[in-house]
């Protein structure tokens, strides 16, 4: 069973002034999406205690040194754009906030270096994962250069100096606890939400928008939500769209999250699959919603996710889920998702090719399984996640006002409740072994 702070909440009392509450975000211009959301729907749902707490995002602008319009090498640039950013000026820029509030939040733990510039006893860390820190936990299989292990190794001595650390699933706090990182006390597990619009209700307007986009419904519609970074596994993705394809010649991949890379471009021609795949930009949130409920399904083949969030959206609007068999994904989907091995092609063709069958041939089997997926993803809100924040800040802070105690919501640990996944994945037990090319500098 999960250890979840419960989320009674606890702040100023009518004559004290409201603590005042830094989210420290990523850089925008990384455009990292995921975590972008983590900031936005924390300050959101912490508007519930206005009047209680001050609650500010932080985040200055990427100053840019080499980065232009004409330069030669624009990754190289932005990534000395980036690093100079994260290491110089961000924490520079941050270290003249820390007398102007009374806590601090960082959203992304591969921002950790900043909590060296912060007063740490005040100061909490939300863990995705560790692949950040990889290359010095694991360093016989993230090889990198000693500049970037040094880097690494600063950005792990402030995570490790955080007051508080929480993390977004149960099996990234046993990752954490088997590296013998960050005390038990000092970790807490809270998931992250499901933005509002996931829902299995129509949206007509965003509905239409989408509709412009993929042109008329497809009875065989996959989608893929997410970056093409290697931990996603995108090769297989393709490589299982094929294999799909021989079967289902009508089937279709909707892509979503940025361009293919080179090698899976040249993979995709290779494979003779290119009018088969849609690729759609970043959208805005009501439209990936739609997109999700177009969809017949929705896969996700990575080798690593720290929560695995297109899982959980899908299931929200209704659509079923082919995923990884990755314990955390397990800890997300529950039984409400279908699993299949990391790059076991077959397998996941196999299940595809199911699925899309059972959709087509049972209805009712399709409605229970789809009711059960909405069932699974309600437990996941931004405003159980805001309030369980919340109840930390107040720990940490050491105030309390009645006024804002919070009766609990539905517990969520009636969905880990004598799982199998719970009882055999205690703290200390193997790593799930996810690793990740999130920092990318």
């Amino acid at each position: 069973m999960l250890d979840l702070v419960r989320p009674t909440v606890e702040f100023a009392a009518a004559d004290q002034k409201a603590p005042r509450v830094a989210i420290v975000c990523d850089l925008a211009e990384e455009n990292w999406a995921s975590l972008d959301l983590v900031g936005l729907m924390l300050e959101e749902g912490l508007r519930e205690f206005e009047g209680a707490v001050e609650v500010i995002r932080l985040c200055p602008p990427m100053r840019r040194r080499f980065t232009n319009a004409d330069c030669d090498e624009p990754k190289l640039s932005f990534n000395a754009d980036r690093i100079l950013n994260r290491f110089w000026d961000y924490p520079r820029w941050l270290g003249k906030q820390r007398d102007q509030f009374d806590l601090f939040h960082i959203v992304d733990h591969s921002y950790s270096q900043l909590v060296h510039h912060l007063p740490a006893d005040r100061t909490v860390v939300t863990c995705h994962d560790l692949d950040a820190f990889r290359s010095v936990l694991q360093a016989d299989q993230e090889q990198r250069s000693c500049a970037f292990r040094a880097m690494t190794r600063h950005t792990l001595r402030g995570f490790r100096k955080a007051a508080r650390i929480t993390c977004d699933s149960l099996a990234t706090k046993n990752d954490i606890l088997a590296h013998g990182l960050i005390d038990p006390d000092r970790l807490t597990v809270v998931t992250n939400g499901v933005h509002p619009s996931c829902s299995p209700k129509p949206d007509p307007e965003s509905d239409e928008q989408a509709n412009r986009l993929l042109g008329a419904r497809r009875t065989y519609d996959l989608l893929h939500v997410g970056t093409t970074i290697p931990r996603k596994r995108v090769d297989v993705l393709i490589e299982i769209l094929a294999r799909v394809r021989r079967r289902i010649p009508e089937v279709r991949l909707i892509r979503v999250g940025g361009p293919f890379t080179a090698e899976q471009t040249a993979l995709i021609r290779r494979l003779d699959i290119t009018d088969a795949i849609v690729e759609l930009p970043h959208l805005e949130r009501k439209v990936l919603a739609s997109v999700y409920r177009r969809a017949n399904l929705v896969l996700l083949p990575s080798e690593r996710e720290g929560f695995g969030l297109p899982l959980a959206e899908a299931m929200a609007c209704g659509t079923a889920v082919v995923a990884s068999d990755l314990p955390v994904l397990r800890e997300v989907g529950g039984d409400a998702a279908e699993y299949c091995a990391v790059g076991n092609i077959e397998n996941w063709a196999d299940r595809i090719t199911r699925l899309l069958t059972e959709r087509s041939s049972d209805r009712e089997s399709w409605k229970r399984r789809r009711e059960h997926g909405i069932r699974q993803a309600s437990h996941f809100t931004w405003a159980e996640y805001a309030r369980r924040m919340a109840a930390i800040y107040s720990e940490l802070l050491g105030i309390s006002d009645a006024r804002l105690e919070i009766a609990p919501a539905a517990s969520k640990e009636d969905i880990y409740e004598e799982s199998s996944y719970h009882r055999h994945n205690r703290p200390g037990r193997q790593l799930s072994g996810r690793t990740s090319d999130r920092s990318g500098i």
